[in-house]
């Protein structure tokens, strides 16, 4: 296929809708609100119809092959990321953060998931196109993410991580003193402040004596952060051995984050149901590796006669999400006892 480029029309259509979104998902629900699960089942909707409108879009005005390129990557993001949210939920719970807390808290993750994207695609896509052979270093990478989550499956999956002691925690806690409590939904309180509250007691209730304290909402938001750029280094080459062209994998994966608030909640409540996702996310995890190494083989040593289509990598992402959500639905987990991580308060 020819190379899709940076078509103006296509560019401005994306911008737009992006903008609008982010107007929509970031500033008109900037507010620590409450969001019930109805509410999160109908943005969720909204996102999912805006990234098939897209889809529509890139079919009627250029083909259906870059349109089955887009949706397969999207596809694929938007199930890579099913399990970053788990992560996050094993965030929050070693900081004890609440729904309302949660919010704001992915309110900002979500901003800093945009920027941080966009450096990936801009330098991975960069460096697909400069060699062919770099695919192969792709394609190992993502081979290892599927054979890191088959090995963390390994396990009971009923204990989560405690992140309360992340590295990020750490390191922001040398370079700033901390309050080890949340102070309503602040992620910064001044000491004085404290002082009016809590008096004599402050110097007990903090790392050490500053003007400025950090509260474990932020050193919540320093784990969620540093975890989304973990995990965009395995999703960003997943979605680039999709498709290498840089406009089409940004609009993958922004239509797939921008509706990652939403999702959570939904997760959240539907988390114990789908237990066979992950499998099938493992799957097509080894399935884009071989792809990709298929790919760059008959770009870089020599041409095999076999190509996966666009359609043909649609058909295996949508079926195999398919197929795992189907199965779990079939085959349900075994209720087990809930194990519960103690949220400790202390971050050092």
């Amino acid at each position: 296929m020819p190379h899709f480029g940076f078509p103006v029309e296509a560019i401005i259509i994306f911008l737009s809708v992006v903008g609008l979104s982010v107007y929509l998902d970031l500033f008109a629900h900037r507010k620590s609100t409450e969001i019930t699960l109805s509410d999160s089942v109908r943005w969720s909707l909204f996102w999912v119809a805006l990234a098939l409108a897209f889809y529509g879009y890139l079919w009627v005005r250029f083909s259906k092959e870059w349109a089955d390129l887009y949706l397969a990557g999207y596809a694929l993001e938007k199930s890579l990321s099913i399990d970053n949210l788990m992560v996050f939920m094993a965030i929050f719970a070693s900081f004890g953060i609440k729904g309302v807390l949660q919010h704001r808290i992915l309110y900002y993750g979500i901003i800093g998931a945009l920027v941080f994207r966009a450096i990936f695609v801009l330098i991975g896509t960069s460096l697909f196109l400069a060699s062919p052979w770099v695919g192969f270093l792709f394609a190992a990478f993502v081979i290892w993410s599927g054979i890191k989550m088959l090995q963390a499956g390994g396990g009971d999956g009923d204990e989560l991580d405690d992140y309360s002691n992340h590295w990020s925690v750490r390191v922001t806690g040398k370079m700033m003193p901390v309050y080890t409590r949340l102070h309503l939904d602040r992620f910064f309180v001044r000491h004085h402040e404290l002082l009016e509250v809590n008096g004599d007691k402050t110097a007990a209730q903090v790392t050490r004596i500053g003007t400025t304290y950090v509260t474990p909402a932020f050193l919540c938001l320093m784990a969620i952060e540093t975890s989304d750029i973990a995990f965009a280094f395995d999703s960003v080459p997943a979605v680039i051995a999709v498709t290498q062209e840089p406009l089409l994998v940004y609009a993958a994966m922004i239509f797939a984050i921008l509706g990652l608030r939403s999702l959570y909640f939904v997760l959240a409540a539907l988390t114990k149901y789908l237990v066979h996702l992950e499998k099938a996310v493992i799957g097509l995890l080894f399935f884009i590796g071989a792809k990709m190494t298929l790919q760059s083989w008959n770009h870089a040593i020599g041409d095999t006669g076999i190509h996966i289509s666009p359609s043909m990598s649609l058909s295996v992402v949508l079926g195999m999400l398919a197929l795992g959500v189907v199965a779990s639905f079939v085959f349900p987990a075994k209720d087990e006892p809930e194990e519960t991580v103690t949220n400790p308060t202390n971050p050092n």
